[in-house]
């Protein structure tokens, strides 16, 4: 397979996986809005949620003052940037007009749907109104390109490339969500309190973040107890069974890896290897005791260095 058309494929996937992530993470910030809160927490709140993006910076410069209206339009619907949903789903979409050859009709039709649709979906009025029923179709639409995609394409190199960025993209994202909603209970830990403790973090923060990796049911049936931090680390991290986990993030990369593998990637396929046994035969009681901060931060340094081999090995290698 040509290295431009493999770019394309691995870029498409990975921009539809970062719009229903960002989906995922605004919804969640909305729901917990409704709870009873102070102005300070709701702000840190919104903040953090810039900074899983590493939009921080971007938004200060284009706002005097932080209100969740503006973050919501600036991550929803602000093309200027290139982290919006808006601007993820036309990347999208223009990664997979630029294969289309290679493409089933019905996964191109699915992301140039998906495009036509989104000013529909963003009336301002309705949006204002109801920002979760915009949140959920963008879910929704995630869900049936990657249906669509698994269910019309052949199993061959083009399938092998976007299943690869669907996956290193969802290990990025479930990292920077913990290292982000962690961080307070790490900066706890230093001051003597327990990670583990239940009354660090009340059920409904918790709840929060493991629905935004449709974790909460899961949750209740892995482990059918009370909620408690070291219990979501371990569920988001170590759990092979769980879709969203670094874990089971990392065997789809590695497997999907050793399929597209060739005479240049042996190195990044043993760098790969390294890292889903590092996560393999980990005990969070470990990680959670040397830092999980410095732990999740390294390990998004390694996601960050594994995307840059894969595009020198594979693709169209990034400009630095």
């Amino acid at each position: 397979m040509l290295s431009r058309t493999a770019d394309h494929l691995f870029w498409m996937a990975r921009y539809t996986e970062r719009a229903e992530n960002t989906a995922r993470m605004l919804d969640v910030n909305v729901q917990t809005a409704l709870l009873p809160q102070s102005a300070k927490a709701a702000e840190q709140s919104w903040r953090a949620t810039l900074g899983i993006s590493e939009l921080q910076e971007a938004f200060d410069e284009k706002y005097a003052k932080l209100t969740s209206k503006d973050v919501l339009h600036f991550m929803v619907r602000d093309t200027s940037h290139p982290a919006s949903i808006s601007s993820y789903l036309r990347a999208a979409r223009e990664n997979a007009r630029a294969v289309r050859g290679t493409l089933t009709t019905e996964v191109w039709e699915t992301h140039n749907t998906t495009w036509l649709e989104l000013p529909n979906q963003l009336q301002e009025s309705e949006f204002e109104q109801d920002p979760s029923q915009f949140f959920e179709w963008v879910k929704h639409r995630s869900h049936l390109s990657r249906g669509v995609t698994f269910g019309t394409m052949l199993s061959d190199e083009a399938l092998y490339f976007i299943r690869l960025g669907t996956f290193l993209e969802r290990a990025d994202n479930t990292a920077r969500i913990l290292d982000v909603k962690f961080h307070g209970a790490s900066t706890a830990t230093q001051s003597g309190e327990k990670l583990g403790s239940e009354n660090q973090r009340d059920f409904y923060y918790w709840a929060a973040i493991l629905r935004s990796v449709s974790a909460f049911e899961i949750y209740r049936k892995v482990y059918r107890d009370a909620i408690t931090p070291a219990r979501v680390a371990d569920l988001l991290m170590l759990n092979a069974d769980m879709p969203r986990s670094l874990l089971a993030s990392l065997t789809e990369v590695l497997r999907n890896l050793r399929y597209v593998s060739n005479d240049l990637s042996s190195d990044t396929l043993r760098f790969a290897g390294k890292l889903h046994a590092d996560l393999k035969f980990a005990r969070i009681e470990d990680i959670l005791e040397e830092g999980l901060h410095d732990y999740l931060t390294e390990f998004l340094e390694n996601i960050f260095e594994l995307g840059n081999r894969v595009s020198r090995d594979f693709l169209v290698p990034l400009v630095a």
